[in-house]
């Protein structure tokens, strides 16, 4: 569904307009918004009109910022409002604002990660004003205060040395109740699934992410807006939309409401509205490469990932509204840090001595009025600090990273330290992806496209490299933590000492950006691509398709997809105890137990003797199912990390 001309509407808006309807209103809501959009006109004073024949016209009215805000900026001529269908049909089929109430979130997943709009706010101006931190290549919904993105920058000049655990706190009796509604409102909208969460249960999940935003929970809120956002784009079949995606949003909105409802919780659960700066004194930084970001909800930029003098790793971003055009200009834009001495192309393959400098806890720089910073020569990859990266074996690098993930660092955007580099040699291509065994008998690995956009040459420049088998390449990249043994490549560089490798030219320094430089023939070895190209080529095993995990993937999804009704159905007949029995055949037999349990929670509805349900609440299925869902994510990620020795 096109939202068209319509303005994005607050989320609270939005639930008090779907709360007013009455009950037998609330039955035909989904049917008056579908074609809502095709409606809508834009007026001669900006405002936005929806004709529903003769008797009835709904205005917006928007502020400011071009969002509805406020219920009075939403009126309707007819003789019920503002408690009537239409204008809670166009409010419904209107976008969710991407202000305040979603500004502290990116988005994840992806993706896929989190890197940040414009570089901080520096010392001067202690919270980061921009828009949302943004994974590169990735929606925009997750938390600044998400402490995924607090892998501490390592050093005890900048103040953010080696990472604490945070002491618990204990949170206020309305964050509680806050966090409390939102497990319900999560669990019915679990319970009922794509098929049956149509804007009604969206408003409920929406009041209740409103309510957690008052109380100080912005990522609850976050994580809700995120599954809404989830049930609109599966509900229209919106292309890229994936089954996947929304599974992990509901996980991560329940596992964060569950743990805010006990009523302690470490700082990082409930998030932070906005992004703190340190003084970091003076800095040494060198860059690594660019990175080009897009989000789904047009946003658009540049992260240059950096390393500082101590190994510690940091990020400069420039991220806007914009979209793609702005993700390919932005590489060559200047660097908002200490008077643009370097645009971001400069500062990938130069340095920078900061003095003044701001640090977030994720190793965002600021670019504060007090910050300054001089060019400096680059550090070849060969060279130290940047060669450390490559030194280090692949096992014991992706060990640290998942170590780093688990306790909250490690995530997609993230700085240097998540960063993982390595020598391989190329082997061929394998579908969509490049097959290379890591230099000194390591393990194979594949390198899949860090972003898959057409407009983007990471795809390109990964089916450039796999027509040169036996190529040794230097490669940076993140590893992929949901994929056995893959690397999502940032850049490339040739080995050194290596005959057979890239010949780049000087002023590329020594690296390839696979995000902003096309790779040619010309920056190949002369030989032509042998015969060896065309031949099939193993992507060796891959623990995660051979294990019987995937049926519990497959089941958990159906619940999203179907509701509880769909997972009841799936825990009768031949295929319940098919499942069972493989999971129980693989060694996985506690997968097995929560699987059982899962389904026949799923199907447990007691009834009285007259058919009414005794308890309707959906609190026990949403907790098995949690519970599964939880239990699966580690244990593929056990996987993963088996697959990188």
């Amino acid at each position: 569904m096109s939202t068209g001309p319509l303005p994005p509407v607050a989320p609270d808006v939005l639930a008090d307009a779907v709360e007013q309807l009455s009950a037998r209103l609330r039955k035909k809501l989904d049917a008056a918004v579908a074609d809502c959009a095709d409606r809508a006109a834009v007026a001669a004073d900006g405002s936005v009109e929806v004709r529903f024949g003769e008797d009835a016209t709904v205005t917006l009215r928007p502020g400011p910022s071009g969002a509805v805000t406020k219920a009075e900026q939403a009126v309707c001529t007819c003789l019920l409002a503002p408690r009537c269908l239409h204008r809670a049909a166009v409010l419904g089929a209107a976008p969710l604002d991407d202000g305040e109430g979603d500004a502290y979130g990116t988005d994840a997943q992806a993706t896929d990660g989190a890197v940040g709009a414009s570089a901080g706010s520096g010392a001067d101006s202690p919270a980061d004003d921009g828009p949302a931190a943004i994974a590169p290549g990735q929606p925009v919904d997750a938390p600044t205060g998400d402490p995924r993105r607090a892998d501490d920058v390592a050093g005890s000049e900048v103040g953010t040395g080696v990472a604490e655990p945070a002491a618990p706190v204990a949170l206020t009796p309305a964050q509680v109740r806050a966090a409390e509604a939102l497990w319900a409102a999560a669990a019915e909208a679990l319970a009922a699934g794509v098929t049956a969460g149509g804007a009604v249960v969206q408003a409920e999940l929406l009041r209740a992410a409103h309510t957690a935003r008052l109380a100080g929970l912005p990522r609850a809120e976050a994580a809700a807006l995120r599954v809404v956002r989830g049930l609109r784009a599966a509900r229209e079949r919106s292309q890229g939309q994936r089954l996947s995606d929304l599974t992990e949003a509901f996980r991560e909105l329940l596992a964060g409401a569950e743990a805010l409802s006990s009523g302690s919780a470490d700082a990082g659960v409930a998030g932070s509205t906005r992004r703190v700066y340190e003084q970091g004194g003076s800095l040494r930084v060198y860059g690594l490469c660019r990175e080009p970001v897009l989000s789904a909800t047009g946003y658009g930029g540049v992260t240059t990932h950096l390393i500082g003098a101590d190994r510690a790793g940091y990020t400069v971003s420039d991220v806007r509204p914009g979209g793609l055009a702005r993700a390919k200009g932005a590489g060559s834009a200047p660097v908002a840090l200490g008077g643009g001495a370097l645009d971001h192309a400069g500062l990938a393959r130069g340095g920078l001595r900061i003095v003044g400098a701001t640090v977030s806890a994720d190793g965002r720089l600021g670019a504060g009025r007090g910050v300054s910073a001089t060019p400096l020569r680059g550090a070849d990859w060969s060279e130290e600090p940047v060669a450390a990266l490559f030194a280090r074996p692949v096992r014991e690098a992706m060990a640290a990273v998942l170590a780093d993930d688990a306790s909250g660092a490690g995530e997609a955007g993230g700085t240097a330290t998540s960063l993982l580099g390595c020598d391989v040699e190329v082997i061929g291509a394998a579908g969509d992806g490049v097959v290379v065994r890591v230099a000194g008998e390591g393990p194979l690995l594949r390198l899949r496209a860090a972003h898959t956009h057409p407009e983007l040459p990471h795809a390109a420049n990964l089916r450039r490299i796999a027509q040169y088998p036996g190529l040794a390449l230097r490669v940076l990249g993140r590893p992929d933590l949901d994929r056995a043994a893959t690397l999502r490549p940032l850049a490339v560089g040739p080995v050194p000492g290596a005959s057979a490798t890239l010949r780049l030219p000087d002023g590329w320094r020594g690296r390839a950006d696979l995000g902003y430089d096309q790779l040619q023939g010309e920056h190949f070895p002369r030989e032509s691509a042998g015969a060896a190209a065309s031949r099939p080529v193993t992507a060796g095993p891959d623990p995660l398709a051979d294990a019987p995990l995937w049926r519990v993937r497959r089941l958990l999804e159906a619940g999203v997809a179907g509701g509880r009704r769909a997972v009841a159905e799936a825990g009768r007949g031949t295929d319940a105890a098919s499942l069972l029995t493989r999971l129980t055949r693989a060694g996985l037999g506690g997968t097995a137990h929560l699987a059982q349990a899962l389904t026949a929670e799923a199907g447990r509805r007691p009834r009285d003797a007259f058919g009414r349900l005794t308890d309707a609440s959906a609190d026990g299925y949403a907790r098995a199912w949690l519970a599964s869902a939880v239990h699966l994510s580690a244990a593929e990620r056990s996987l993963v990390a088996w697959s990188w020795s």
